[in-house]
């Protein structure tokens, strides 16, 4: 028969087990559910053809964009080729110097961006709107909405986080005239 000392350590060690187990369970339904890891929520891609992407020909052109309470801001969206997007960022209206660049390519039947920084899939597409969902380093889901020919919505959503609610800005792009381009 066990002594009464080993039923208390056998006891402490159980305890101190399911512990460990129940507080293990709680941060990683806190990690999922606080988006704090990436790996754990990927986004499923729309597959696409480079056929199929002929119909996001209406976002070339340079745009000004605002909204949100920011200063305009401007970009230039053309298709370098039948399956690569490219999005540059200018310090002003000037349009003189570029300030960033974006490709978003087409890789086996996924069209997203790359590299090092944040990266983004697109999860939905039609005639008029693509929607673009996070793979790395990046939280916030953004969709580009055509209105006319030459006005169509940016909206950025983020989700809710433990520390933030969730959030959406929507900005609004205008075709800028060719006389500027």
């Amino acid at each position: 028969m066990p002594r009464k000392s080993e039923c208390l350590i056998f006891a402490a060690c159980v305890i101190a087990a399911a512990l460990f187990f129940n507080i293990a369970g709680c941060a990683a339904r806190e990690s999922v559910n606080g988006n704090q890891t990436e790996a754990s929520q990927q986004p499923v891609p729309k597959r696409i053809t480079t056929s199929e992407l002929k119909n996001l020909r209406w976002i070339e052109g340079t745009w000004r964009g605002t909204g949100d309470g920011q200063q305009p801001f401007f970009e230039r969206y053309h298709f370098e080729n039948d399956s690569t997007l490219v999005v540059e960022s200018f310090s002003d209206e000037t349009l003189s110097k570029v300030t960033e660049t974006a490709r978003y390519e087409l890789k086996d039947g996924q069209f997203g961006n790359s590299g090092d920084g944040p990266r983004w899939v697109a999860t939905k597409f039609d005639n008029d709107s693509i929607t673009f969902e996070p793979v790395a380093r990046a939280r916030n889901q953004f969709r580009w909405e055509r209105q006319s020919n030459d006005v169509w919505k940016a909206v950025l959503t983020w989700p809710a986080s433990q520390n933030n609610p969730a959030k959406q800005k929507v900005y609004q792009m205008e075709r800028v005239p060719q006389a500027k381009q």
